[in-house]
């Protein structure tokens, strides 16, 4: 029997800086913080989170909990991978083929500009996409040279400058605004809201979804076949975003490591799930809005073939075909996360 109590331990001993309550020490919760004035600034509700928390799943069983498994807590950029999975799902409807120019299909949201027109779903998927605009008010520029802790080429210019636009497909940066422009672009494809399609085709078929909540700014509403709907982000930079519990990440961790299966569903093609894991030819340590650890990079002593789910403030989802392991790990301080990996693998040998 594998004993995980010493990573547990570990992962509960280096909790983020991060206040719990947002409200009571905004000075000391997320990465808004960092953008230019005006764009400093929550747009969407937040709310107060738990203490470390975590699940790993061993070869389909649940094998270590710690924390509040179940609090639904704000999971930040770990809702990049939830939007790669409904591009996933649309896939599998014939709805989007990744090589397609988006603007070909939805035309009227943004993406018409003799620059954005080159734009493919596969370079929003990758980060690569180059877009250049506004999305609910806010403004591409507002992420050039964003630099990122996993990100092993730094950009050098200084965080909302400026930056000189490449072709579509030919630079990697790690950009919410387009993110979030990708979000507008799925809401357009399903005419649907998007929370409603996560739940009903991903959370309740592997039994999870209890006070899932993925809520949008403020401002961020649309019309489409007469209903007002509201546009997620992918991520909670500037607020709202995916609430979600350990377990429920865990659960979705699990089924992309069977291959988007689960109990003989087909939830997202197996197909998809492989290429999510494919590396960027730009950016070989980032697959579709997944990290990836081909080189050993990101976390020196998980497998090479590990992949990971990431968010601000600690949040990581770690899925490794070799060791038939699911991971997850919520605020934990950044620094130390390559140590809770280390105390993971140890008993497994």
């Amino acid at each position: 029997m594998n004993d995980f109590s010493e990573a547990t331990a570990f992962a509960q001993a280096h909790e983020v800086p991060w206040t719990r309550d947002p409200a009571k020490e905004p000075d000391r919760w997320g990465v808004h913080r960092d953008d230019p004035p005006p764009f400093n600034r929550l747009r969407g509700p937040v709310h107060s989170r738990g203490g470390v928390s975590g699940v790993i799943r061993l070869r389909g069983e649940e094998v270590a909990a710690w924390g509040e498994p179940d609090r639904a807590d704000l999971t930040f950029s770990v809702a990049k991978t939830y939007l790669a999975l409904l591009a996933g799902i649309a896939h599998a409807r014939g709805m989007l083929e990744p090589a397609a120019r988006v603007s070909e299909q939805l035309p009227g949201i943004g993406l018409d500009s003799p620059h954005n027109r080159a734009v493919t779903w596969e370079h929003l998927l990758t980060q690569t996409s180059e877009w250049e605009g506004l999305c609910f008010g806010m403004p591409d520029q507002v992420e050039h040279y964003r630099r990122v802790a996993h990100d092993p080429n730094p950009p050098g210019g200084k965080k909302g400058e400026k930056r000189p636009l490449r072709a579509p497909g030919t630079y990697w940066e790690y950009n919410d605004v387009r993110i979030n422009q990708l979000s507008l672009a799925l809401l357009h494809l399903f005419r649907k809201p998007l929370p409603q399609v996560f739940l009903e085709e991903v959370l309740r078929p592997l039994g999870g979804g209890n006070d899932f909540r993925w809520e949008g700014y403020d401002d961020a509403w649309v019309e489409i076949d007469g209903r007002r709907m509201q546009s997620v982000p992918g991520g909670t930079h500037w607020g709202a975003g995916v609430s979600i519990g350990a377990r429920d990440q865990a659960r979705v961790g699990q089924m992309l490591l069977d291959g988007g299966q689960h109990a003989g569903q087909q939830l997202i093609p197996a197909e998809w799930v492989s290429r999510m894991q494919q590396p960027c030819a730009i950016a070989p340590f980032y697959g579709w809005l997944t990290w990836l650890n081909r080189d050993g990079r990101l976390f020196p002593d998980a497998s090479r073939a590990s992949w990971f789910m990431v968010g601000a403030g600690g949040n990581y989802v770690w899925i490794d075909p070799e060791r038939h392991l699911v991971a997850v790990v919520r605020w934990i301080d950044s620094a130390h996360a390559n140590g809770f990996v280390k105390r993971v693998m140890q008993p497994l040998g």
